[in-house]
């Protein structure tokens, strides 16, 4: 079986993949500070629960955006797994897809595996926007190569930031207004809720039109992340939700590294 370990600012996600299936995936909270010996009887223990001895694992692969949590992964895989991790971004590890930016190293590991992904999904020119820390907007063009996008502040990050900026403000969740309701709040908690929900709705489809515009086509748009079928029911731009993208992307870089 294979390990994809995705390394977000605010989850790690750990999956095990036998060929093109993702038999199992555990999910933690990224810190920084963890150590590999507290991944490994983390780990450890939720695959005995699901009866996969550590020797079942005969390769890994990990795409990570914190730098500081790399190492112990890496560590993690050889002293736990006996496997030489492949990195995304490392030297020796093909993506097979261009990126047509000045400095190249500067794009995220996660948006580069999402740009792989998508395109085994549909045919470029494309779009995938990532409802994560941030929320992300990434371009693949007609040939096929990374061309750039947009990064926004993610939803549940934009507020935390009013419910600490603001003292009068309370802590509210993201969730879809019932039908009916007015987009003008009634309410603190109702006018909060409206701005969230429908700003981030109006973000989207806003975005979208001018990335579209832009490519002189209307490129499919392939939505990731927690939030993205909330969003998808209600805007125009998404055609379609792929919750496990990311992994997608990291079993088609291993399989592509692995044949060359």
């Amino acid at each position: 079986m294979l390990l994809a370990i995705d390394v977000g600012n605010t989850n790690v996600v750990f999956a095990l993949v036998k060929g093109e299936d993702i038999l199992h995936r555990w999910r933690i909270a990224t810190d920084r500070k963890r150590t590999a010996d507290q991944y490994m009887v983390w780990l450890g223990q939720l695959m005995a629960m699901e009866g996969v001895e550590r020797g079942d694992v005969h390769a890994a692969i990990i795409a990570s955006v914190v730098p500081q949590a790399l190492f112990d992964l890496k560590l993690l895989c050889h002293s736990f797994f006996h496997v030489d991790p492949l990195v995304v971004g490392e030297p020796g590890c093909k993506l097979g897809i261009e990126v047509h930016l000045p400095n190249p190293a500067e794009v995220g590991a996660d948006r580069l595996v999402n740009a792989v992904a998508a395109q085994s999904l549909v045919a470029p020119p494309l779009v995938v926007v990532d409802f994560g820390t941030a929320t992300t907007f990434d371009v693949v063009g007609a040939d096929g190569a990374y061309e750039g996008g947009v990064i926004c502040p993610g939803i549940n990050l934009s507020m935390e930031a009013l419910f600490t900026a603001a003292a009068r403000l309370p802590r509210i969740g993201v969730e879809e207004p019932p039908p009916g309701t007015s987009v003008i709040g009634k309410s603190t908690v109702h006018a909060m809720q409206s701005g969230v929900f429908w700003g981030y709705c109006g973000l989207i489809d806003g975005l979208a039109a001018r990335i579209r515009a832009e490519l002189g086509v209307r490129a499919p748009l392939i939505a990731t992340g927690g939030l993205a079928p909330l969003f998808e029911r209600c805007t125009e731009a998404i055609d379609r939700v792929e919750g496990d993208l990311t992994v997608r992307g990291l079993i088609r870089i291993h399989q592509m590294n692995t044949a060359r």
